[in-house]
């Protein structure tokens, strides 16, 4: 009498080194927006996103639940911050670029490609110049210099809240709101969101 087999049931595919950490890690702090559910139930990383590239260190042997303090790796405050709106993101990562590109003006193009680019010869690419109006149009749609001073060094200068609350003197919190209220500006500037 032949004898019925059962079908094997498919097996889930091994996690890559240091996944399973991350993943359990990322449970523990509430930073699950970056995990997504596979086709066998588990929470994994979202491949091929900066989020997923972020590395989460825990001291303490690995554990926040007995005291261990998370430090994360290389992290976009743009990024990073997580009550940040898609909006302000946006317009913040459209800020940096601005600025970015209008602070080529010290790099010395080869002849052909200013005449390429449309700049003048000798002078400032005109690409150069349109990204330095752009930055200044924004900036000024700011409004004010301390909202100005912290949109510019948390999206253009990439430092830390943390950072610019040490340097200003003033709370986190406080750092935190004028980052979102000139990012907000920009975002109205940028006709990403509508004013009020």
């Amino acid at each position: 009498m032949p004898r019925k087999t059962r079908a094997a049931k498919p097996q889930a595919p091994k996690l890559p080194k240091g996944e399973a950490e991350q993943v359990r890690i990322r449970r523990e702090v509430g930073h699950d927006f970056a995990l997504r559910d596979d086709a066998f139930g588990r929470q994994r990383l979202a491949t091929g996103t900066a989020e997923a590239r972020r590395v989460y260190e825990v001291s303490n042997d690995g554990y926040t639940s007995t005291g261990g303090i998370v430090r994360v790796r290389s992290v976009d405050p743009l990024v990073g911050i997580t009550s940040l709106s898609r909006q302000q993101r946006e317009a913040g990562l459209r800020y940096r670029e601005h600025f970015q590109s209008s602070q080529q003006a010290t790099i010395k193009p080869m002849r052909w490609s200013e005449r390429v680019d449309g700049g003048r010869a000798g002078g400032i690419a005109d690409s150069v110049l349109d990204a330095g109006r752009k930055h200044a149009a924004a900036t000024r749609a700011l409004g004010h210099w301390d909202v100005a001073d912290v949109v510019r060094k948390v999206a253009c200068l990439e430092q830390s809240v943390k950072s610019v609350a040490e340097q200003t003197g003033e709370g986190r919190d406080v750092v935190a709101k004028l980052l979102k209220v000139g990012l907000d500006l920009l975002a109205v500037h940028y006709g990403m969101m509508m004013g009020r």
